[in-house]
């Protein structure tokens, strides 16, 4: 309370009066504390007495409400949040590679579409009108839809710091995204492959694929140290390079080994980044500028007649550089970066996956890695001292790292030689799921294997085959007419 006749406004209440130098009304409120301590005063002016009163009463409200903005953000544009969100927020959720192959383009597009919009200002209409042209801009369905969530998140948590009253991506309907049909190999196309693999350097890299199912990451981040022989009768472990089926185990003597690996961890490899003091210099003549109208698509010598497949079409496949690239950074001739480390596989997070997961060798690619041991052994003999010792089950000739370009260019060329259709890398993933559910395994199970957090998620890996739904017939026949 002020003192007995003292003219001084109390603390924390607002007030209004009049400037005769500017000749202004002007409303000073209280909506709070700074991070420093000291009162987070908002100010407010207007030509008469009612009009600074109703802002004054409308931050009031806002303050009373809990909905009140942060200090000195109140004009703060779309672009700038998205700036700290990214920079501040977004890497305690996702790992450093997500960052830099999934976020940082996708928020490039945000900053250029609706980066000066004020974030206050942002409304579900921006986002009908952004989508839309991302559309008209030969994005996929998918993508346009990965931006959306994306922008959804970043959004969802300016609503929880009060920098806005409420998200505007939840006032739309998300974009459409795309349902992409996967076709996994049939049992018949993975034995083709695995016949193609027997005297191929790293060949078993694909029996270890398609039968336990692993990642890209996860099949070329397995080391030796990784996978073990394990008593089936007092549960003792050691090397599997070590023992051999017919070794009697140490602490029982018995000879009932079976094998695992430990498949929680992958390996990745760093993005690289300019080491050169003039970037544009570096980039000038490596930009990807837009195809001319005149341009047919970029086909392949396998396309049919009237290709109408998306990624060889123009500009889909060549995307043109931004305005201010700053990419090409493999091409710099003073580049850094690029070193590879040990990450915990996908998924693996507090309250998300499966941080160990260790799976149980099939007898036949045991001995395969037996054998492919024992060829890297060689190996290593005639690089001498130029051999790295990563201890990976799938090495390079010096023992270091296979870049995923290299193992994507192998896959391709064992299903050219196998005879096999095109199909991804992680194909084979799904392959391994789907050849399990049709041997009869219990969906949970393959859940393990794979490493899924959730039944639903590994539903998703498990498709149903022509062979299974004709058994299902077979079966309905018995049921019903014996």
């Amino acid at each position: 309370m002020p003192r007995k006749g003292s003219k001084r406004t109390p603390n924390l209440r607002s007030s209004i009066y009049y400037s005769e130098s500017d000749g202004y009304w002007h409303g000073w409120v209280t909506m709070g504390t700074r991070p420093d301590g000291r009162p987070d005063r908002r100010h407010r002016k207007a030509d008469n007495e009612d009009k600074v009163t109703a802002k004054v009463r409308e931050l009031e409200k806002a303050r009373d409400a809990g909905q009140r903005s942060k200090p000195d953000r109140r004009g703060q544009t779309v672009a700038a949040w998205l700036n700290t969100w990214l920079t501040d927020i977004a890497p305690r959720r996702v790992t450093q590679h997500t960052l830099d192959t999934t976020y940082v383009p996708k928020v490039r597009r945000m900053v250029d579409g609706i980066g000066a919009h004020r974030l206050r200002d942002l409304a579900p209409e921006h986002l009908d009108v952004f989508y839309t042209n991302l559309a008209r801009q030969g994005l996929a369905p998918n993508t346009v839809l990965q931006v959306h969530r994306i922008l959804s998140r970043a959004l969802k948590v300016a609503e929880q710091r009060q920098l806005i009253h409420r998200s505007p991506a939840e006032l739309i309907d998300p974009p459409k995204g795309e349902i992409i049909d996967i076709e996994p190999l049939n049992q018949q196309e993975a034995q083709r492959i695995l016949r193609s693999c027997e005297n191929r350097r790293n060949g078993v890299r694909w029996s270890v694929a398609l039968s336990l199912g692993v990642r890209q990451g996860e099949a070329l981040g397995l080391t030796w140290n990784r996978i073990r022989a394990v008593c089936g009768h007092c549960g003792y472990t050691a090397p599997m390079m070590t023992v051999d089926d017919e070794s009697p185990c140490e602490l029982c003597g018995k000879r009932e080994w079976h094998h695992e690996a430990e498949v929680g961890w992958q390996i990745q490899q760093g993005r690289y980044r300019h080491g050169c003091n003039d970037i544009p210099h570096c980039t000038r003549y490596r930009h990807r500028r837009p195809c001319p109208k005149s341009c047919n698509g970029h086909h392949r010598e396998t396309c049919t007649p009237g290709c109408t497949k998306k990624s060889h079409q123009c500009p889909e496949v060549k995307q043109p550089c931004p305005t201010d690239c700053h990419g090409h950074a493999r091409e710099c001739p003073q580049r850094v970066g690029g070193q590879y480390e040990f990450v915990r596989r996908k998924g693996a997070q507090p309250g998300r996956g499966t941080a160990h997961v260790t799976l149980a060798l099939p007898p036949p690619l045991a001995e395969q890695l037996r054998a492919h041991h024992r060829a890297q052994s060689a190996e290593r003999l005639r690089a001498g001292e130029l051999w790295e010792d990563w201890d990976l089950v799938f090495a390079r000739p010096d023992g270091r790292p296979i870049p995923s370009k290299c193992d994507y260019d192998d896959w391709n060329a064992i299903l050219r030689t196998a005879g096999v259709r095109r199909a991804r890398v992680h194909d084979a993933r799904h392959t391994a799921a789907t050849l399990l559910l049709t041997q009869g395994v219990d969906v949970r199970t393959v859940q393990q294997i794979l490493g899924h957090s959730s039944v639903g998620q590994t539903q998703r890996y498990t498709h149903v085959t022509q062979q299974t739904t004709r058994d299902a017939a077979s079966r309905m026949s018995k049921a019903l007419w014996g």
